[in-house]
């Protein structure tokens, strides 16, 4: 073993969506950033499939949006219930999608129905090609953390390498994305809290020719009733990759050993109505539908993302895409207080409004059916923050804490959405008469801020007034939106003193102050 560890800011241990995500934002701000991964590469198995508004808007903003969809499943967008896959007979109904169309009406763009296994290479060579590390094929076998960094150690597991080359590795932060059995949170001393669960199940992956004998195109996800074979099959790919879920009962005395994969065969004939089909079969793959949360998502200088922080079960989709989400929040602040843009204190704001989102979409799996209603966009975009660095405001909606409103704009000669504009700065939104936040703004970048200020009928075109109806800013108003594009301030008509007001705004979103603006 080397005798001086390698340094980096951050290391990152977990290469699935939620680490890879929190190193893409590090990466993009110019931080010194490794990943590693004991796998020799990305999921091989499709996983999750449905890639939410929210998360589309994300990748929207880093330019994959079309990438993403390359990988698209043909698939309605509903639950559909039959007797049998091949049945003409089938109902369908919600599963907490919204459809396109009220989508667009809040977002530039909509769900997407792909497979976690062509995301994951998507989000890989985006990191790469950002400026992150990343190492497969590496496991951490231990590290201890102090007041200015943590050292790790990192063993190379590559099938075949006999030596096990261990590896001493310095950061300044740690991030756990290893997954609800976290080597990471346990070594942090932080405890997990069992939520509850609603049974023990089994998803085999297999691929066969199967859509082509559908009689309509399949559901995103399919709800077989036949006896004996009562299941789930979704759709995966764009070559006809499925995965088939049933329930196990252990207390009937059915063993994991029963699930051979001559009786996975026999299940999907008879779930698919189809008895001469013969089914690749891929993987068997056990699973408890429970639900933890970690009691801490933050140990001093180690943070916790993505299954290591909160694991939902499957149902809605949530999962990957609340994990995801949660590491585009610590990323940029972590990214921040690294460049020395932001203050210690952001860092707590990370916990503070994420862990109970976490925990809220744990317990909305739990205590749901299949089925989801009136909820399709409430829990992906609707999400409200609060906490210490988030002014708080007594007016109406939108609010501090909220995600910016969606509206279309032109901008540069080219119509885009407010969502495009937010990402890797801070950004002043005023009205037409905004030229004393825009003095404001400027004597913040001449110290070095990486802020813009952005007014209507100047830099912004509203050309159908959806711009001052979504942000009410008047004209002259003015809001504070963050890098994730959550609003972090807002201000309604004059100011006496914007320079002031500004300020104070600013320092407390980046965790410098300790008190609200006012």
């Amino acid at each position: 073993m080397r005798s001086d560890p390698t340094t980096y800011d951050v290391l990152v241990i977990g290469a699935g969506p939620a680490g890879v995500t929190a190193a893409t934002v590090l990466a993009r701000h110019g931080v010194n950033v490794l990943v590693i991964e004991r796998h020799e590469g990305t999921s091989p198995l499709p996983k999750a499939t449905s890639v939410t508004t929210r998360t589309m808007e994300l990748l929207r903003t880093w330019g994959l949006e079309q990438r993403v969809r390359a990988g698209a499943i043909r698939a309605r967008p509903v639950l559909s219930v039959s007797h049998t896959l091949v049945d003409s007979h089938q109902v369908d109904a919600p599963f907490g999608y919204p459809t396109d169309e009220a989508a667009l009406a809040v977002s530039p763009t909509t769900p997407c129905y792909c497979s976690q296994d062509h995301l994951e290479p998507v989000l890989l060579e985006h990191l790469r090609s950002s400026g992150g590390q990343v190492r497969f094929s590496t496991e951490l076998i231990g590290f201890t953390a102090d007041a200015t960094g943590v050292d790790a150690t990192l063993r190379d597991c590559a099938p075949g390498n006999a030596t096990g080359h261990a590896e001493r590795i310095r950061a300044r932060y740690l991030i756990g994305a290893d997954g609800p059995r976290s080597t990471v949170r346990t070594g942090a001393g932080i405890d997990l809290e069992d939520l509850g669960s609603v049974g023990e199940y089994v998803a085999v992956t297999f691929r066969t020719d199967l859509t082509r004998r559908l009689p309509r195109l399949p559901a995103v996800l399919n709800l077989v009733e036949i006896a004996g074979a009562e299941g789930l099959f979704m759709p995966t790919s764009t070559d006809d990759k499925w995965i088939y879920g049933r329930e196990r009962h252990p207390e009937r005395g059915e063993a994991l050993e029963d699930w051979t994969p001559q009786r996975c065969t026999e299940l999907i004939r008879a779930g698919t109505g189809l008895p001469e089909l013969r089914p690749e079969i891929l993987a068997i793959m056990p699973f408890v539908m429970s639900g933890q949360v970690a009691a801490a998502l933050r140990a001093g200088r180690i943070f916790l993302v993505g299954d290591a922080a909160h694991q939902t079960t499957p149902v809605g989709g949530a999962g990957m895409n609340i994990a995801i989400h949660g590491a585009h929040n610590l990323g940029w602040k972590l990214s921040w207080v690294l460049r020395g843009w932001a203050g210690a204190a952001l860092l707590d704001s990370y916990e503070a409004e994420r862990r109970p989102i976490g925990t809220q979409n744990v317990l909305r799996t739990l205590r749901r059916k299949i089925e989801f209603e009136g909820d399709e966009l409430a829990w992906d975009i609707g999400t409200h923050y609060t906490s210490a660095v988030i002014v708080p405001w007594p007016g109406p909606e939108p609010g501090p804490g909220q995600r910016a409103p969606h509206a279309w704009v032109r901008h540069g000669g080219s119509r885009v959405s407010t969502l495009d504009l937010f990402d890797g700065r801070l950004t002043v939104l005023t009205g037409a008469r905004g030229e004393p936040w825009r003095r404001a703004v400027a004597e913040l970048a001449a110290d070095g801020l990486p802020i813009v200020a952005l007014s209507d009928e100047r830099e912004l075109r509203d050309e159908d007034g959806a711009f001052a109806q979504h942000y009410r800013l008047g004209a002259e108003g003015a809001a504070l939106v963050r890098p994730d594009g959550y609003l972090a301030w807002r201000h309604s008509g004059a100011e006496p003193d914007p320079r002031a007001a500004l300020r104070s705004a600013v320092e407390l979103a980046l965790g410098w102050a300790d008190a609200p603006a006012t």
